[in-house]
């Protein structure tokens, strides 16, 4: 009889082992669901009255500001704000791409505050409590594969608004960066116009990656390139350009400008006598700045132009490549025209494809 009641106890407890272990591979099995979103976009995890608030205000601020530079306002990024209760009654928003999550960890009593204590544990937060210099988190992967969590925290909602400035450059470079990969799936669905690509090496000895979907405008002239992509909705446009180097002025606000205004009036105008394209720097002012490709020195403009005698109009953005090893400089524009549509999305897939010169 014991020796019965021993083996009905093994029995048991195997079987509540294999049941268990079922269990286990049966969750491991599960299918992670993949993240999914606009690109742009970022929920905010946050309170109702921490959104509400100042802190809500500089995330508008910072995180909402105009993408430069459009001829009608757009924001850098789309911003959508939920609080935890309401995540957790609509779990299919578990599931979207960026996440950043705001908490002022002296409101105990917050629903986002206890999911930062949760998901950073004591040790992070006594650290963040004595040391205000550690404020920011990034996690991936809390609810689903391919996501992006930004923690940003503090003690109070002053500390916290000032992290918020302090940290935008970094945060948002971040962000833009995770979706990256999205953004060339899309450019490059197609795969490359390799033909274009050897042209442009053979002809300028520079590489630059080319979507199959961008064609060549046949052009009678040397050291020069134009492609565009024409749908529906939008014309995309990519111009190479070479010119002999001959002094700094020409890395100049005034000579981007000469370079990109004489091809305009030269090669681009409609079915209208008489027009042309050039810069509009009245309405508002072209911006320029110094960035590095390929280690190379070079001048960025961004503005608007316009089709002088026609209603045509649009942004651009324009660099020009100082390799101190070559005669000549390389000027490479993209331009979009899209009328009535959003034109953010366009640009960043422009700027996205000139960053692949190699020069």
């Amino acid at each position: 009889m014991k020796n019965s009641v021993i083996y009905l106890s093994m029995l048991v407890a195997m079987m509540f082992s294999l049941t268990s272990c079922s269990e286990e591979v049966q969750q491991s099995l599960q299918p992670v669901p993949l993240a999914f979103g606009k690109l742009n976009q970022v929920m905010i995890l946050a309170d109702d009255q921490i959104w509400e608030g100042p802190v809500g205000d500089t995330l508008d601020y910072y995180y909402g500001a105009a993408y430069p530079i459009l001829p009608q306002p757009e924001p850098i990024f789309d911003l959508r704000q939920i609080s935890p209760e309401l995540l957790d009654k609509d779990p299919i928003k578990k599931q979207l791409r960026s996440f950043f999550i705001i908490a002022n960890l002296n409101d105990t009593e917050s629903p986002t505050t206890q999911l930062v204590l949760r998901d950073i544990g004591e040790e992070k937060a006594r650290r963040a409590k004595e040391d205000p210099s550690y404020n920011s988190i990034v996690g991936k992967d809390k609810w689903a594969k391919g996501q992006l969590l930004i923690y940003q925290f503090a003690y109070s909602e002053d500390a916290l608004i000032e992290n918020l400035k302090n940290n935008f450059p970094a945060i948002s470079k971040r962000i833009t960066e995770a979706d990256q990969p999205r953004i060339e799936a899309t450019i490059y669905f197609e795969g490359e116009n390799k033909k274009a690509e050897s042209e442009i090496m053979e002809e300028m000895d520079v590489t630059i990656r080319v979507p199959a979907d961008y064609n060549e405008v046949p052009l009678e002239e040397e050291n020069l390139i134009w492609m565009r992509k024409e749908t529906a909705e939008l014309s995309s446009n990519l111009m190479l350009h070479q010119v002999d180097y001959l002094n700094e002025t020409q890395l100049t606000s005034e000579g981007i400008k000469a370079i990109r205004d004489t091809l305009g009036r030269k090669y681009i105008s409609t079915t209208i006598e008489d027009t042309y394209m050039r810069i509009n720097d009245i309405d508002l002012p072209m911006f320029t700045s110094v960035k590095s490709i390929n280690n190379n020195y070079t001048l960025e403009a961004r503005g608007i132009w316009e089709i002088v005698n026609d209603y045509m109009g649009g942004a651009f953005v324009s660099y020009l490549i100082h390799n101190p090893e070559k005669k000549k400089l390389l000027f490479i524009d993209g331009f979009i025209h899209a009328p009535g549509k959003e034109k953010r999305d366009y640009m960043q897939q422009l700027e996205y494809i000139m960053a692949t010169v190699r020069y």
